[in-house]
């Protein structure tokens, strides 16, 4: 015969607390999500977060905000030379400034201090049309308000269709 050594509610209760500390270890293990940039095109829209390793509040360094630059991939977005793209940016990228880069190089000369603007697809494929490329790697990249370092890169890629 067994003896029972914790009765059901005891056993309960440590059932319980072993969850919620398997769950508060779990969550300390978690990165802070970083903020969200999306791209909208009609009534479609996809957003993400910065790529993998290149967000640091404190600003990326030099090389490592090049090699973000350079990366390929990112959420396909589809459209035609008529479409208006709507790019959006949670409020603390806004507050820092944004800038757009196309191909890895920079396409405007100061950052951006709104959450949001829209502009023509043909922009991005200007002079291209027929014989142009077919994609374009899109970066929106968060730089510090002070140190004017890049905090922050998020791909996209626009896909002509």
């Amino acid at each position: 015969m067994t003896v029972a050594f914790l009765s059901g509610r005891a056993r309960r209760a440590g059932v319980a607390l072993g969850a919620v500390s398997a769950g508060l270890l779990a969550l300390s293990a978690c990165d802070k999500p970083t903020p969200i940039a999306t791209v909208t095109v009609g009534t479609e829209s996809v957003h993400t977060e910065a790529t993998s390793g290149c967000y640091d509040a404190d600003g990326l360094k030099q090389s490592k905000a090049q090699e973000c630059l350079q990366k390929t991939g990112g959420k396909v977005v589809e459209v035609s030379l008529d479409d208006r793209i709507r790019f959006g940016v949670d409020p603390e990228i806004a507050e820092n400034g944004w800038t757009l880069f196309i191909n890895g190089e920079p396409a405007e000369p100061e950052p951006y201090k709104k959450t949001y603007r829209s502009i023509s697809a043909s922009a991005f494929f200007a002079g291209q049309a027929g014989g142009g490329p077919e994609s374009l790697r899109i970066a929106v990249v968060e730089t510090h308000e002070k140190t004017k370092k890049p905090v922050g890169i998020w791909h996209f890629e626009l896909k002509k269709v």
